[in-house]
């Protein structure tokens, strides 16, 4: 019976394994087809892939949760046609990682001739010209993969806290392309904080994604309703007292993009003149929002921000189960 269940164990494990690198295979084929076309055209193609397919899949019932929660105000045709431009834009997210670094074309000699426009270039220039520690803050929305490789493209280059995918392959593969052109990778993980806090301290700079679901955050508000974020960029500035930096990337029409770092931001502090680390974490969602809100389909609506899996039984399948 043991040994029966030892094969088993190990059938599964390998099924696991074959299936998460087929998939891997398929997008990497998907991409490598892509290169073939000029970048306009890859955009383009993969743009209409999304909306025809996405919402096929299964998780388009959980975008359509999530937009139903931040928009009780909007009829479902508008929920419906938010969310499927959201699965173009995931698409061309796709395809613009295969052509990132030919993307990113800003000149500041002649600011309005190329694809990329950026605001906010005197904040840049000071980061640049003054070196001390911050931590600039994004979200999934537009090209946000874009803005590390424009800073280290003039040689400021940030620490980028990124959450590696599941899917290992696929994971290896995009940390390769991701470090060649990003400057230092730190994949989340349980150390990952103090890889920060190094970088800081040094007197460098750290760029963090804070849309995310955290399942031991701090209770916050997102679009009115309780969501988990995580306190680490509070707990950094906290600790090290440094600027912080909202920033984000913005699609245009006729596959361009608008970079854009604001002015610092005031974090909020307790009457102590601490860090009000909930606080702090409440006012970067509330950054968020006000970009999701302005361009809703350049959001990323499948994260489970507010555990809608659940809900409709959309829950992924587990991993199969060490023997003990």
């Amino acid at each position: 019976m043991k040994v029966l269940k030892s094969l088993l164990y190990r059938w599964a494990v390998a099924l696991y394994r074959f299936r998460q690198w087929a998939a891997a295979q398929a997008l990497f084929g998907f991409l490598t087809i892509l290169k073939i076309f000029p970048a306009d055209a890859a955009i383009n193609f993969a743009d209409a892939i999304g909306r025809k397919f996405g919402p096929k899949l299964q998780r388009h019932r959980l975008m359509i949760y999530n937009l139903t929660e931040a928009f009780p105000e909007k009829s479902k045709e508008e929920i419906e046609a938010i969310a499927v431009g959201s699965w173009g834009h995931m698409a061309r997210m796709a395809a613009e990682y295969v052509y990132l670094d030919r993307l990113f074309d800003f000149d500041p000699e002649r600011p309005g001739e190329g694809r990329v426009e950026v605001g906010g270039v005197p904040i840049f220039l000071d980061l640049m010209e003054n070196r001390r520690p911050f931590i600039v803050f994004t979200a999934h929305t537009g090209c946000f993969e874009m803005l590390p490789v424009a800073g280290a493209a003039y040689g400021l280059h940030v620490s980028v806290l990124f959450r590696p995918p599941n899917n290992p392959y696929v994971a290896d593969k995009i940390f390769q392309f991701r470090a060649a052109r990003m400057g230092n990778l730190v994949p989340s993980h349980a150390g990952s904080s103090f890889a920060l806090a190094a970088e800081l301290d040094r007197g460098g700079g750290v760029g963090v994604l804070v849309d995310q679901k955290f399942r031991k955050g701090l209770v916050t508000q997102f679009f009115d309703r309780d969501v988990k974020t995580n306190p680490l960029l509070a707990k950094l500035v906290r600790q090290f007292n440094c600027d912080v930096y909202p920033a984000r990337c913005i699609r245009l029409p006729g596959n361009r993009y608008r970079l854009e770092i604001e002015e610092k931001v005031e974090v909020p502090r307790t009457a102590a003149g601490s860090v009000d680390v909930t606080a702090t974490a409440q006012m970067l969602n509330d950054k968020v929002e006000s970009w999701v809100r302005e361009y809703p389909e350049q959001w990323l609506w499948y994260h489970d921000r507010w555990q809608g899996k659940g809900k409709l039984g959309l829950n992924k399948k587990s991993k199969p189960k060490k023997r003990k």
